[in-house]
Order: structure tokens, then sequence, then C-alpha cells
């Protein structure tokens, strides 16, 4: 079945039209700043908020995120809402405002460095200080309050993103059992061994386990999880129907692979205003009949830049010839620079940029361009529609929507995807150059690959993904989560 906004929205209307529906995340959909005496709202660039967000308007409801911008506070009303998108309300935004304190113990501390090195698998040890344990306690106590303040003592559908948040669900339930409570999260879960290195998994746990429904992208990760609860908690496992049950509460664990809102993507990359967008970039950057690829990632250990920016440096030393005639822009904002190990790895990105320059660069003509600066997904969308390859080298990563978005952006059916093997994307899109990007060589080759690669082989290989991406969009991601959750009962009090 091929699901569309309309079809969600009526699944909404029959299934849920008698609970509010409330999704929580730590990154808010909309960011309100200052820039002068002006206020600008701008869209991050985040893989969940650009999946999340089609399903709010579809939906509506209301959506608790901490507010981070410079302009947040003064857009809302007293109670810290406001209503987006700006130039199209459909949704309210509930924003929650967190101290500095609270930002590096809860943020930066446990979520970024402890579990998120603990769930990625590249060699990078986390790090756990039981004062950012007992800030994420207190955040995850915050977000449980607004919640409650929004759905009171009804039956609600409470829809939880990601890390950030595993204490959350057990939170809410303690205080309303009458709520449905579904996770989805959008990081690898590792296995037993590795997760048990954490010091308060127990309670990581247990948390958890008070979702009815409990989403990753891929099968492996719901089994790692299912193996590491079996393994640290007195419970029972059902492997053949996914389930845990515990003190009574039944939580099932499900793949949900998590995607884009291709119709949107693909029509717009076939707009006439994109089309101008991609002759201003032609004209800013001077660009005439050169090879353009195309790198799009928040600067994260876990994406594997150095290791693509290794095998351009091994495909100019290998290929003489392209030398002159290939730019790759690589775009993305340093993020999480408070954390050394993330201003290492800017420093690292920013050195190993200035050495391939330098030693294959010209007065004329730079073979790699970084854009550090926050670009709109307007202008996102036109540099994938004007790259002839796009590389997604994430080391290890649950999905990566990168690589489905320069698919959708795709209309014309050309282009190349080169993509990890290690992204919960690979499953899918088997017609990419699947690389390790540990493999210098293997980076360069395919990078030779993409460029020469004959015409109707790109476009049968983009065909094909397109087809894939289309089937298995974002509202089918939303459907399928909300079908699965029809047979779960609010409990009575």
């Amino acid at each position: 079945m091929e699901w569309t906004k309309g079809m969600l929205q009526e699944l909404v209307g029959l299934k849920l039209s008698d609970l509010p529906l409330v999704v929580v995340s730590n990154r808010e959909p909309y960011v309100h700043t200052y820039i002068g005496d002006e206020v600008h709202c701008q869209v991050p660039v985040s893989g969940l908020t650009m999946a999340v967000d089609p399903v709010m308007r579809a939906c509506g409801g209301t959506w608790v995120a901490h507010g981070s911008g410079s302009a947040d506070i003064d857009v809302c009303d007293d109670g810290g809402r406001v209503m987006v998108p700006p130039q199209d309300p459909r949704y309210t935004l509930r924003r929650v405002w967190l101290s500095r304190e609270e930002q590096e113990g809860y943020y930066l501390g446990f979520s970024n460095e402890g579990m998120w090195p603990l769930c990625h698998m590249v060699f990078n040890r986390p790090t756990f200080d039981t004062s950012h344990w007992n800030m994420y306690k207190k955040v995850n106590q915050r977000f449980a309050e607004v919640v409650l303040e929004e759905v009171g003592d009804s039956s609600a559908f409470v829809f939880i993103q990601d890390y950030h948040f595993a204490l959350l669900p057990r939170l809410l339930k303690a205080q309303n059992p009458r709520i449905i409570t579904a996770q989805f999260w959008h990081i690898p879960w590792p296995n037993p061994e590795v997760f048990g290195v954490c010091p308060w998994q127990e309670e990581v746990l247990e948390g958890l386990l008070g979702n009815d429904l409990l989403g990753f992208h891929i099968r492996s990760h719901c089994d790692n999880f299912m193996g590491t609860v079996d393994k640290a908690l007195e419970c029972r496992i059902d492997y053949e129907n996914s389930a845990i049950s515990r003190n009574n509460k039944m939580t099932l664990v499900r793949p949900f692979p998590i995607s884009v809102d291709f119709d949107q993507i693909s029509q717009e990359a076939e707009s006439e205003e994109l089309q101008q967008e991609i002759e201003r970039i032609r004209r800013y950057w001077g660009l005439t009949d050169e090879i353009v690829g195309l790198g799009i990632d928040r600067v994260d250990y876990t994406k594997g830049i150095p290791e693509r920016l290794r095998g351009l440096d091994r495909f100019l030393t290998k290929h003489a010839r392209y030398r002159g005639r290939l730019v790759f822009f690589q775009i993305g904002e340093p993020s999480r620079i408070r954390i050394r190990r993330y201003r290492d790895l800017n420093y690292e990105v920013e050195d190993l940029i200035e050495e391939i320059n330098w030693k294959f660069g010209n007065r004329d003509w730079r073979p790699i361009i970084r854009l550090r600066e926050h670009n709109s997904p307007f202008t996102l969308a036109a540099f994938r529609r004007l790259a002839h390859f796009c590389i997604v080298s994430s080391l290890h990563d649950g999905m990566n929507l990168v690589a489905k978005e320069f698919v959708a952006s795709r209309a014309d059916r050309e282009g190349v995807l080169i993509l990890s093997r290690f992204t919960g994307a690979s499953r899918e899109l088997t017609d990419a150059l699947l690389v390790n990007p540990y493999s210098t060589d293997e980076m360069a080759d395919a990078i030779k690959r993409a460029i020469d690669m004959p015409r109707n082989e790109r476009v049968r290989r983009m065909t094909r993904m397109r087809e894939v991406v289309a089937d298995n969009g974002i509202y089918r991601w939303a459907g399928d989560i909300i079908s699965t959750l029809t047979g779960i009962e609010p409990e009575e009090v």
C-alpha cells in the first residue's frame, strides 16, 4: 500500500481522534533567532526534524522541545507556545527552557559524551559522569512535567524521539498510566556487552520499557536491545513476537526504517525556483563544466568526513587527469564544539582540506570547498540537484537521511550515490555504490566509478532507488507506527 499524507491524516482521524498527539524531542523543528533587530525563523539541519515535521504538519498536535534560539522566548506566549510553521501554522510548538548548566549536563554530558559514543561503534570511548547523569534525570523529569501540563489526566498518544529521553516514558506512565507512549531510537543500539559498560544501564532500560512501543531503524538494533534487556533485567522475552514483558507491562519492539517526504522533495527539485537557485550557485562559485561532488553532514565523528577527504586525496593522486575538473563541496555546520572530540574533529577536517587544496590546487582551482555556515533546506536541495555524485561515508549510522534526500532530489534520475555499508540506508538503497569508508582505496575507486559511470547505468540505478524511497516514505513510517499502536488500549485508572 502506498502511504500518502491524506491516508495518514485519515488514519489519525480514525484511530487517534480522541487522543491528543504530543511529540517530544530535544531539538526543535523551528528556531527563532535575532539577526540584528529582526527575528528570523530557521529550520535546523536535522534528520529527525526533517522526518517528523511533515508528520506533524499532516496530523497537528503539540511538539515539545528545548527552545534554543535567541528570539525563541520573545515569539512565544506566556506558556512557551507558538504556532508553526510561521508561514502556514499547522501545529503547536511548546518550548522548554533549560539553563546552561542543564544543557551541559543533560545534552553535552550524558547524552552526547555518554550515550552517543556508546551506541556508535566508531572506537570513541564514552565518558560517564555522575553529575551528568543526575542532570539527565532532572531534565527528563522537567520534560515529563511539561508533557503532563499539555495532556493532564486524559488519555494521549506521546511520541518520544531519541536517546535524550530514555527515562521519560516511565516518568509519564507513573503520573498518568492512561498515556500511550511510543519512542523511536534514531541511533543504533549496540550489542549487550557494549551497552553493559553504562553504569546506569538498568535505569535506562527500565525507562525505555515504560513504552508501549519502542522502534529502531533495523531488525538487528531490535535484536541487540532485546538481548541487552535479557542480560541485564529479570523479564520475559518473546523473540518470536518481538516483545518484552516486565512487571506485567508489555513493550513491543519493532523496526521502522525512517524516511523522507519523497513527493515534496521531488516536486521541489523540479521547480523553476530551484533551478534559479542552482544557477545562482553556479554563478557564485564560477562553475561551468566541472564535475561536482557533494557531502552534507553535521560535523560529527560518526559521519566519516576525514575518511571521505582521504578518499578524495587518494583519487586525485591516482587520477591526475581529473585535477582541475573536480570540485567537491563539503557542507556542514560545526556541532557540539564544547566537547573536545568535536573541536578536534573540526580542526582535523580544516587541516585535511587545507592540505589537499595546497597539494593539488592552484590559483584558479580548489578541489574542496567547505561551507561552514547555515544553509537553508532550499539551498541544500539545489546542491543535491546540482551534484554529479554524493558521498555518505558514515562509520556507523542508524539510517542517514542525507542519502534518501539525495535520491528524492534527483527527479532527473541522474547522479550517483556513494554510500557507506555501515548505514541503515544501505539495506534499502542497494543500487548505490556501497563502500567501506575505512578503506581509502575503496573510497577512491568508488569516486572514479561514479564519475565514469555510463548515463544509462546512472539512470537505471537512480530510478530503482527512487522507487524504493517513494514506496517507503515518511508517511509509511508514521502510518506503520500508528497502525502498530492501534491495538494498544489506554489503561483504566
